[in-house]
């Protein structure tokens, strides 16, 4: 009977440790949602991008992606994400499609702009730049590497 009331007590602690541990991690991670405002932007490519994904601004967390759908009738990505109340963003703001590293998770980067004038709740930033695709711009070098070989070998032969 002793044994079973230990071994009760002892789960009783893991478990209680477990809600701690999840807590604090919970609490660290900011993941949390904003309360804040909607913001529309049209990207033509959002690679990486999924609901949840950070929006930052100078390097820190202002808001998350909300939704995203393609525009059926300009084939445009278009974004959702909620920004902190606390953060006005000028109307000539621009965004982008960045990453953490070379190979980081993505998130949006906001560069305000000097208007006066707000973006306002269900707003939009019309000044977009899409996802970058790495492969295809390492496909492009290595390939430009070998035509430019290739001019040069031809040239070498003409000169012969």
């Amino acid at each position: 009977m002793g044994k079973n009331l230990a071994e009760t007590l002892l789960g009783a602690v893991v478990l209680v440790g477990a809600v701690i541990f999840l807590t604090f991690a919970y609490s660290k991670s900011d993941l949390k949602t904003f309360e804040g405002y909607a913001v529309i932007a049209k990207f033509d490519r959002i690679d990486g991008l999924v609901e949840g994904s950070d929006v930052k601004m100078s390097g820190i967390k202002i808001g998350s992606v909300v939704a995203q759908e393609l525009d059926t009738q300009t084939y445009l990505a278009n974004l959702t994400m909620n920004v902190k109340k606390s953060v006005r963003l000028p109307q000539d703001s621009s965004i982008r499609v960045a990453s953490n590293g070379l190979l980081g998770e993505k998130y949006l980067s906001i560069t305000p702009g000097g208007e006066d004038k707000m973006i306002k709740p269900g707003g939009e930033i019309t000044h977009t730049q899409g996802s970058v695709d790495l492969l295809s711009l390492v496909g492009r070098m290595i390939f430009s590497q070998t035509n430019a070989k290739k001019n040069i070998d031809n040239k070498i032969n003409e000169a012969n």
